[in-house]
């Protein structure tokens, strides 16, 4: 099996490959700092499974995973994180990651996350299908940003880590008017109107 780790801390790097030496089917582990740095190996060599981080130093995690989903639909990705799970982990799922595990989960579960998703495609842990399953029946109850659509999200992190328009329009290759457009309507429906407003619920729910 070729996998691929991206996390932008070496200690983080190095102590998944030592959890995964354990595999008997790994062959071969690369590794990434950076989503740039996962696009490059991407287009030199086939990774069967991609460790990611989502939070990472040149752009988010969840577009790297949209990016390597869409370029690369065969490859499956473990998303990992040190954000609760209930906060991000629908959106990864949705955007077609295979699992979702935070940094503080044991390394058996992390060996068995990569042994299910290598077998059947998918793990759900039992923590995150029993939080699924609160959301799905308790809707009253949903965050304010759950009621983002994907792109609002996408935006409103950006916008609360300090992006200026023009670099989020520049990321996700869209006008600083659109970006406007779409600034306007997460403040509307998160009933926020500053942009430092925005970056305290985004800190307070740790979503950044």
């Amino acid at each position: 099996m070729h996998i691929l780790i991206c996390d932008d801390h070496k200690i983080v790097r190095d102590g998944l490959k030592q959890i995964l030496a354990q595999c008997s089917d790994t062959l071969l582990i690369d590794e990434a700092a950076n989503g740039s740095e996962v696009f490059d190996l991407f287009n030199k060599a086939t990774y069967e499974l991609l460790l990611l981080d989502i939070s990472l130093p040149d752009q988010s995690g969840l577009d790297v995973l949209q990016k390597v989903k869409k370029k690369w639909p065969e490859t499956h990705v473990l998303m990992l994180s040190m954000h609760p799970q209930d906060q991000y982990a629908i959106r990864a799922l949705t955007y077609g990651a295979s699992g979702y595990l935070s940094k503080d989960t044991a390394a058996e579960e992390l060996l068995l996350a990569v042994s299910e998703i290598t077998k059947n495609g998918k793990y759900i842990s039992q923590s995150l299908a029993h939080c699924l399953a609160l959301q799905l029946n308790n809707d009253s109850s949903q965050a304010i940003h759950e009621k983002l659509s994907d792109r609002e999200f996408e935006i409103m992190i950006k916008i609360a880590a300090g992006k200026s328009l023009k670099e989020i329009g520049n990321q996700l290759c869209i006008s600083n008017k659109t970006v406007s457009t779409y600034r306007s309507r997460i403040m509307e429906k998160m009933q926020l109107e500053k942009n430092t407003d925005l970056a305290r619920y985004c800190i307070e729910n740790q979503l950044i």
